[in-house]
């Protein structure tokens, strides 16, 4: 089974890279980030006709997430249990799926915005309100993972240059302390491989030559309990995505299972 995860930038502006993408990779479960779109306005249908089932949380404007599915889709939850609000309003940043035997969340983190800012302690509640939805998922024998847009680079390596990030948010203690105690939960990071250069960055600026320069960050995660990490075969990011006219400024992080039975 290939199961990826990917911050498409909105999926009205990138169906047609996604759909090409799909069906170059031939992925069975995608975890989809910042759809920007509503639930009315996702477009299922093509992504139907192309094989896909689709378990949607999304309301507009700047977030919404989704599991697609060509291997089945069942149990859905949207949201997190006790998940936090930000200006009174529950953002629609997680969604869950089993899918042909895994359990997979869909997550995109809030980001944050600067230290001391009411949207960093709205992130650092969020942790932990997704430590506390995925434990028993994370302790159980099924193969499970949490996949998405984390926006925290897990170490200093995770960055082109940490000298650029002082006091800056995505690097500081507390948002790594919030990634070490989900993985208390019996989460692992599946750590995939670079496709070129040595360091396996999933997120390059738009501004200032970011991407040809190779300036980037490792922000886009998968955390496997012990059944998802012990099927894994393969993990990669897909440089290859973010190249070209019209892509996300996010690469997919691909993930290949051997399944038992």
């Amino acid at each position: 089974m290939r199961i990826a995860t990917w911050n498409v930038n909105s999926i009205t502006v990138r169906l047609e890279r996604l759909l090409a993408w799909l069906e170059r990779s031939q992925t069975d479960v995608l975890c989809l980030q910042e759809l920007k779109c509503d639930t009315a306005a996702f477009p299922a249908e093509p992504l139907r006709a192309a094989g896909y089932e689709a378990a949607v949380h999304a309301s507009g404007r700047w977030n919404g997430v989704a599991v697609l599915s060509r291997v089945g889709l069942t149990d859905v939850v949207e949201g997190l249990t006790g998940g936090p609000a930000f200006n009174d309003e529950a953002e629609p940043r997680a969604v869950a799926a089993t899918c042909g035997g895994v359990r997979v969340w869909s997550v995109y983190v809030p980001n944050g915005r600067e230290i001391g800012h009411p949207h960093f302690a709205y992130k650092l509640a969020w942790f932990s309100a997704l430590r506390e939805t995925v434990a028993k998922d994370a302790a159980g024998a099924t193969p499970f993972a949490v996949l998405g847009d984390f926006n925290v680079a897990p170490t200093d390596h995770d960055v082109w240059d940490i000298g650029e990030f002082d006091g800056a948010t995505h690097v500081t203690e507390a948002e790594r302390t919030a990634l070490a105690e989900l993985r208390t939960t019996g989460l692992s990071d599946v750590v995939p491989r670079p496709l070129k250069y040595d360091r396996p960055f999933t997120y390059w600026d738009y501004r200032q030559l970011c991407f040809p320069k190779n300036r980037g960050m490792r922000i886009d995660l998968v955390y496997g309990n012990a059944a998802f990490e012990a099927a894994v075969s393969d993990a990669y990011v897909d440089r290859e995505e973010r190249k070209g006219k019209g892509a996300s400024d996010h690469a997919p992080v691909v993930v290949d299972l051997t399944l038992a039975g």
